[in-house]
């Protein structure tokens, strides 16, 4: 995909079906019950394998969301060149490893050189790249990525905070333990005093992540 400005290709896509075959899903869920030892035609299960199919087309949306229609021109040029942030991004995304759920918040910030994105697109972008099969450590680089190619800035920085559900209901059972990541490009990356400059923000008010 490519920036129609720049001709720079600005989000890296896996490669991915961009049907997604519901009835293969049906199948799968309704053979997944019965190897679980369950009657999938008893009445609580019977609808089960449809609303899993109806399910996964929102959950793995991101896959096929156009980033032209989702940035839909909303860059502006501007002589601010402070730090813009924009903190707590509550996200939902799946595991690639287990398909079980991660959730948390993503903070975001940049500073600018000569052009800002506007504030709805930035959590529009978290959501685009949460709603993918995922790893946390992934998605936060793309996030970083995304943004730094699309406003050249003078620096990015992404931190996310997460509860993966199969650290909690599984394995190692920690229900408090979360994964903190993080991307710093730019001046970020260079410059101490930056960094400390975002992170002193993300400590002010800070709350622990609930499920």
């Amino acid at each position: 995909m490519q920036n129609p400005e720049t001709n720079e290709d600005f989000d890296e896509r896996p490669t991915f079906n961009e049907d997604i075959d519901t009835p293969a899903i049906e199948e799968a869920v309704r053979a997944m019950l019965t190897a679980f030892g369950e009657n999938p035609d008893r009445e609580g299960l019977v609808n089960t394998p449809k609303r899993v199919a109806r399910m996964y087309p929102e959950l793995l949306s991101g896959y096929r969301t156009d980033v032209h229609k989702l940035v839909n021109g909303a860059i502006f040029n501007v002589t601010y060149d402070d730090m813009v942030i924009v903190r707590d991004i509550e996200f939902f995304s799946l595991c690639e490893h287990h398909m079980l759920p991660f959730v948390g918040r993503a903070h975001v910030a940049y500073i600018p050189n000569g052009q800002v994105i506007g504030l709805s697109k930035i959590p529009r972008i978290v959501d685009m790249y949460a709603r993918r099969l995922q790893v946390q450590e992934r998605m936060t680089r793309q996030i970083a990525d995304f943004l730094h190619d699309l406003l050249k800035p003078q620096g990015v920085a992404v931190v996310i905070e997460a509860l993966h559900l199969c650290a909690m209901m599984r394995g190692v059972r920690k229900h408090d333990a979360r994964m903190t990541t993080s991307s710093m490009l730019g001046s970020f990356r260079k410059s101490i005093n930056t960094r400390q400059e975002f992170l002193d923000h993300l400590d002010r008010g800070a709350e622990p992540l609930r499920i």
